[in-house]
């Protein structure tokens, strides 16, 4: 594997921020992973595990190894009539795994189109939308050690997944990278269009015969219409959380706010943090590069040279203004480096 220096990360991640990092390498095995957690540790400097970018902020140049992950392959384990494991590497697209498993009629993730990023890191978000997360279709990974270099399987309860959570983000951050994530598919699969405006997207794009392709349609139909296209516009998608508050709580904030959704959960009320920003004033912002974006509020972007430090305190004002005004802090889904 080739180690190179002094390399610009602006193609590296949504946001386009132009931060370098001192050593950067491409894993496209384990072996080639393995050689990179031992150079980092030679040269006496952090390692930092790069997918698609897709969940960075970077508010400095790396002094650190950047390893991005080019695991790939897509491979069948075992099939019966009515389901398939299939085993990909962490370094797959995440999108081009949903439109591989639809032209094979496995059903399951086509509520997850166009979500960016690799597969690598959709179990340590838990990634989800439109009533689907990664938890409803995963069975185990694999990693590896970053100090013992041994090989770990993680079945499903291991991962001890949540809204947006995982056992990666929290008591295992930090200690293992994944190499491989294997998923169990529907061959028969059940439909899932009763959530946010599916259903409504279906009836107006004149769909009435419910298909995988259909409902991947319809999602990516409603996520350009919401989101910039990091392509054009940058930005790491959502870049807050969904808060979860308690039932009094939303009932306190309800008799001053009547107006406020919310959505019972198991544990509490689900606040749209879109809604608690726009509601605070930041919808459309705009600070000289950056900003929030103008059709959806929980989105921050990058216009062009905008710099990742100033991002990073935007979010913070955003957050102190929703703390103040509902008292609500929001969590950030997007990582700091």
């Amino acid at each position: 594997m080739k180690i190179q220096e002094n390399i610009s990360l602006k193609a590296f991640n949504t946001f386009g921020i132009d931060k370098k990092a001192y050593f950067f390498g491409i894993a496209k095995s384990i072996d080639d992973l393995k050689e990179g957690i031992q150079k980092a540790k030679e040269k006496g400097i952090p390692l930092v595990i790069l997918g698609g970018g897709s969940n960075i902020l970077l508010t400095k140049d790396l002094n650190a190894l950047v390893l991005k992950i080019e695991i790939k392959g897509i491979k069948l384990i075992k099939e019966s009539e009515t389901e398939v494991i299939v085993e990909v590497g962490a370094g797959e697209d995440w999108h081009s795994l949903v439109l591989h498993c639809i032209a094979k009629g496995w059903g399951g993730v086509e509520n997850l189109s166009l979500i960016p990023g690799t597969v690598g890191a959709s179990p340590m978000q838990n990634i989800g939308a439109y009533g689907v997360e990664i938890k409803d279709v995963f069975q185990e990974l694999k990693a590896i050690h970053r100090e013992s270099l041994e090989k770990k399987i993680f079945q499903w309860q291991d991962c001890k997944f949540g809204y947006r959570e995982s056992v990666f983000k929290n008591d295992l951050k930090g200690q293992f990278i994944i190499t491989h994530v294997v998923f169990k598919f529907q061959k028969k699969p059940i439909f899932h269009v009763e959530y946010g405006a599916i259903g409504k997207t279906l009836s107006e794009m004149g769909i009435t015969d419910l298909s995988l392709e259909a409902i991947s349609n319809a999602v990516m139909h409603i996520r350009k219409s919401k989101l910039p296209d990091p392509k054009i516009i940058g930005n790491a998608g959502s870049f807050f959380k969904n808060p979860t508050i308690s039932k009094i709580q939303f009932e306190i904030i309800k008799s001053k706010h009547p107006e406020i959704p919310g959505f019972p959960t198991e544990s509490g009320v689900k606040i749209p943090a879109a809604w608690l920003i726009e509601q605070a004033g930041w919808k459309g912002k705009t600070f000289g590069n950056i900003g929030v974006h103008k059709l959806q509020p929980l989105v921050l972007v990058n216009y062009g040279d905008g710099d990742g430090k100033q991002i990073k305190e935007l979010s913070q004002k955003i957050q102190d203004s929703i703390l103040e005004k509902f008292n609500i802090l929001l969590q950030p889904e997007v990582n700091f480096l």
